[in-house]
């Protein structure tokens, strides 16, 4: 197998959306490549072709955006390649052992492939005979995030990340062996070293853009498009009391916006985005109506959804919604912690607004007592962005710091607050 461009090995869809990924055209068009003609693989010193950090990560987050709906971890997608195949799509590994051959981005057995396809019904490309098509980088991705997929629910039991780690390199029954101790360690160095580095492109994304708030730009979306309306995304309850908010009323009548048809913003890419003042009025009322008695700040939550999605209505990468929380830990929050104000029933559920932001606002008064102690604020944003057993309380991260910078942009002295009526 042989690939000079990116366009030898994928679809013109698969295509597209690459070039969609902000973070992926910008790095394109920075060594020269140009959209509509073909796309240069790297090559490494030796001459081998591979995938960027970025390439590999929007790769990741489309297959588990499209197939998925977020309940494959595209960090554990993005370390598994790279300790696999140092994401190279045409590596192959051979087993002395087993004499078997793993091969493309995550190290995928053919035999294992045609197992998913065939008796798991993982079947959105055609591989059936066709072991050649694991070198492509959206079908070994597919297939390594289905296993993953399996593994997480291995015999009907919610697995933790260790097993299906561990299960993914050595199968499930050496989950806990020995053999893949080492493997599992690897990992964890990996992963925390992307996410270091993603956080870092994270920060510099929004230095670049200096000031994140885009002006208010009417959707231009077809009729029916459910993506394209506040009023598909929230209950008539809510809306109605976003439209009590005066900043939001005076935003939406300068934007000239109806009732039963408000229109998200959208980016230069058409993705759909809340402005900061409908994020500060989605905060204001679910405390207002969930968390009065809590102590949460609205202006908190805001700065904390924009530094976690960007504002974007479906979040980035693989976290979702505004307030860029997982499916597994809202699922969480419902069934163990208690918190059933909102019903969450799906990964889709997160990208309504209201949604998101309760289950975010769970999660940091959850936070702010972990393990029975309470927690700074500085804690509970390093915490809810990369989970609390990677926090260094010894040092001030970027992420704290970038926090305390939009913080300011959600005080009451730049956005009036809304309660319930």
């Amino acid at each position: 197998m042989s690939f000079k461009y990116w366009d030898d090995c994928v679809d013109a869809d698969d295509m597209e959306e690459m070039w969609m990924d902000t973070r992926v055209s910008d790095e394109w068009i920075s060594v020269g490549e140009t959209k509509g003609r073909k796309v240069h693989l790297s090559r490494d010193p030796d001459g081998q072709v591979y995938l960027t950090q970025t390439e590999m990560k929007a790769v990741a987050g489309i297959i588990v955006r499209r197939h998925f709906s977020s309940h494959v971890d595209t960090d554990m997608i993005c370390a598994i390649s790279e300790i696999g195949s140092s994401r190279q799509p045409l590596a192959e590994s051979y087993d002395r052992k087993t004499k078997n051959v793993s091969i493309g981005l995550m190290g995928i057995l053919p035999a294992t492939a045609e197992w998913i396809f065939k008796d798991l019904g993982f079947r959105a490309y055609d591989i059936e005979g066709k072991p050649d098509m694991l070198y492509r980088p959206f079908v070994n991705v597919y297939i390594g995030a289905a296993y993953l997929n399996w593994l997480s629910g291995y015999n009907g039991k919610e697995r933790c990340e260790e097993f299906v780690v561990r299960a993914f390199i050595g199968g499930p029954k050496k989950a806990s062996h020995k053999s893949t101790s080492g493997y599992w360690k690897r990992y964890l160095s990996v992963k925390e070293n992307l996410q270091i580095k993603s956080e870092t492109q994270l920060l510099e994304f929004h230095s670049a853009t200096n000031d994140v708030q885009r002006s208010l730009v009417p959707a231009s979306s077809k009729a029916g498009d459910e993506w394209a309306y506040w009023d598909s995304k929230a209950s008539k309850e809510d809306m109605e009391e976003l439209w009590r908010c005066p900043e939001v009323l005076k935003e939406w009548e300068k934007s000239g916006e109806r009732r039963g048809s408000v229109r998200f913003s959208l980016d230069s890419n058409k993705r759909p985005y809340l402005s900061r003042v409908e994020v500060k009025a989605v905060a204001d009322i679910t405390i207002s109506r969930h968390f009065a008695s809590r102590g949460l700040r609205s202006e908190f939550l805001s700065a904390l959804a924009e530094l976690s999605s960007m504002r974007f209505l479906h979040g980035m990468d693989s976290k979702s919604g505004i307030m860029g929380i997982g499916y597994p830990t809202a699922l969480w929050l419902y069934n163990d912690v208690g918190y059933k104000a909102r019903i969450i029933r799906s990964a889709e559920d997160l990208s309504m607004p209201f949604v998101s932001m309760y289950f975010g606002a769970a999660y940091v008064l959850w936070l702010s007592q972990y393990e029975g102690r309470e927690r700074t604020h500085e804690f509970i944003v390093q915490a809810y962005l990369r989970g609390p057993e990677n926090v260094n309380v010894q040092e001030t991260g970027p992420l704290w710091l970038k926090f305390q910078e939009l913080l300011p942009y959600y005080t009451d002295k730049h956005h009036g607050s809304c309660t319930i009526s």
